[in-house]
């Protein structure tokens, strides 16, 4: 029976509606002292890779102190406009009674997400989601570069065999990450993905969002239909 939960965050348990964009394009004006004309493909993809790409889609080259002061920057300017991500952002439907669901029936909660952990904090803290989340349990952006990595880190850092864990999240990508390290997965459509294209993916679950809370619980502890 599954005991721990791994929650991917954007899209899974939040929407920013466009200010995570924003706030990436100015860390990498400070960081890069250019402007971010486009940005890489984010979709499941960690923040350390996402800079480097996109720093390559204006010509640039760069290092791990480059990705530190975007990732200062980024810390930085998601303080300064927490309000601004509180009152145009929003918590996606059911996830705040899924955390307490989960939590009500003795399951542990972390994060494994391709934000760095900082920047995961201020985004559920925004939005009242944080108080079930064990947040060292967690595996985040600035750890690895491969979400694969990341389930693997998390499971090491919650002493968690993989058969008793399951990650839930929004893309083709967190199922790959979960799938390689031994780990159940539970996805749901409220991203850019479809429920077919994360069936085909290989998840084990498919949700249309996470409102139902008593079928997911059954579905976290493996006696879902």
């Amino acid at each position: 029976m599954a005991r721990l939960v791994l929650w991917d965050i954007d899209h899974t348990l939040i929407d920013t509606r466009g200010v995570g964009r924003e706030l990436s394009a100015a860390a990498f004006l400070q960081s890069t002292g250019q402007v971010m004309r486009e940005q890489a493909k984010i979709d499941g993809i960690t923040e350390p890779v996402i800079f480097r790409e996109t720093a390559k889609l204006h010509g640039l080259t760069t290092d791990r102190a480059d990705f530190e002061r975007f990732a200062r920057a980024l810390t930085e300017g998601h303080l300064k406009r927490a309000a601004d991500l509180r009152e145009r952002g929003h918590a996606l439907p059911g996830v705040a009674a899924a955390l307490d669901a989960l939590d009500a029936v003795g399951i542990q909660q972390t994060v494994v997400s391709g934000n760095i952990r900082p920047v995961s904090e201020i985004k559920l803290q925004v939005f009242g989601l944080d108080r079930h989340i064990l947040w060292e349990l967690g595996a985040y952006g600035e750890d690895d570069d491969v979400r694969a990595e990341l389930v693997k880190l998390s499971l090491r850092r919650s002493d968690a065999a993989a058969e008793e864990a399951v990650l839930i999240g929004d893309t083709p990508a967190d199922v790959e990450g979960a799938q390689r390290n031994g780990v159940r997965v539970i996805a749901v459509a409220t991203g850019r993905s479809d429920e077919t294209v994360l069936r085909d993916a290989g998840a084990e679950g498919v949700l249309p969002d996470l409102r139902d809370t008593d079928l997911l619980v059954k579905l976290v502890r493996g006696d879902g239909r």
